[in-house]
């Protein structure tokens, strides 16, 4: 049992993220020249990845685990309560989906730092938007199936900047189909400010891998700073689009959570990172006001980051 769930996790990761993509392709808003063969190829490269990685965890899926245990549960709880307190922060209190979210990780990652990564993981549900999710039950029920999620993929792409958030969408996606929420409809791509949202993600998943990995602060606490220095900044910089940039900020923070192992240092990161600003914008028109879409954003990149890797890889030892 504990393999199945194991690879239903594993599966659940990379539907949900190729969902993110390919619905971006089959309903495109206003999509620049050249776009759709970078999303071809963000779907290829990924694709790569997820094969490589099924390798890689294959052996973990088949040997002799010991099956959930108590602290599974725990994290289950804390992937609910991040869920609840994050949608609180933001719908009743006011303080907006990147700010809350931001402020519930960094406080998790310091004072309960043994569930910060579960608890930050809910606080991803807990940014969809009232429209969609209009009250706490259908924000606890996504959070629930997040939580059995997160318990599920203890094996597959751990170090994966955006992990967290793409199980939070798999929660808010599954919830929705359950009880037929609707999503919202969605704007139009800001492709005239590409060339400012792209350094400003680079620059962001950079400064969270120097805070997480080369400060030692951890990746929970490393993109929660970003995320609340992004959420109040930015809005007070830049009135008109200090929202956005504050999203795109946010969402290459969890770029920047990657471990070294994964992108090992901070060129691949901010490659990865300034990729997450194009995907962006490229997927606007899909599931618009759900959870985790920012995480599940950076999860696109990185992963496709790594599949070209792995690609050049190959054509290097090809060619010797």
């Amino acid at each position: 049992m504990y393999r199945s769930a194991q690879l239903a996790g594993y599966f659940a990761l990379l539907l949900t993220a190729g969902a993110l993509l390919v619905g971006s392709l089959v309903d495109p808003l206003e999509m620049p020249a050249g776009t759709t063969g970078v999303q071809v190829g963000l779907v290829v490269t990924a694709a790569v990845a997820g094969l490589v990685e099924h390798r890689r965890s294959l052996g973990a899926f088949e040997s002799d685990q010991p099956g959930f245990d108590r602290s599974d549960a725990v994290d289950g709880v804390a992937v609910v309560v991040g869920a609840l307190a994050t949608y609180a922060l933001s719908v009743y209190a006011g303080f907006g989906p990147v700010l809350a979210s931001a402020l519930v990780g960094l406080l998790a990652g310091l004072v309960v730092s043994e569930v910060g990564a579960p608890v930050y993981c809910g606080s991803f549900v807990g940014m969809a938007s009232p429209g969609v999710f209009g009250s706490l039950e259908y924000v606890a029920l996504a959070g629930i199936v997040s939580g059995l999620a997160f318990a599920a993929t203890s094996e597959s792409f751990g170090g994966v900047g955006g992990k967290l958030g793409t199980l939070a969408l798999f929660g808010c996606l599954t919830a929705g189909a359950l009880v037929g929420l609707e999503y919202a409809d969605p704007g139009a791509p800001e492709w005239e400010f590409l060339s400012l949202i792209a350094p400003v993600a680079a620059a962001s998943a950079v400064a969270t891998v120097v805070l997480s990995v080369r400060l030692e602060w951890g990746g929970v606490v490393g993109s929660g700073v970003v995320g609340v220095v992004a959420g109040i900044a930015f809005p007070l910089a830049f009135p008109a689009l200090g929202s956005t940039l504050a999203a795109v900020a946010f969402c290459a923070s969890f770029v920047g959570m990657s471990s070294v192992d994964r992108l090992a240092d901070e060129w691949q990161v901010a490659v990865a990172g300034a990729l997450s600003g194009l995907v962006f914008l490229a997927v606007t028109p899909v599931f618009e006001g759900a959870g985790g879409k920012l995480g599940t954003i950076a999860f696109v990149s990185c992963i496709a980051i790594l599949g070209a890797l792995e690609v050049h890889e190959a054509a290097v030892e090809y060619v010797h």
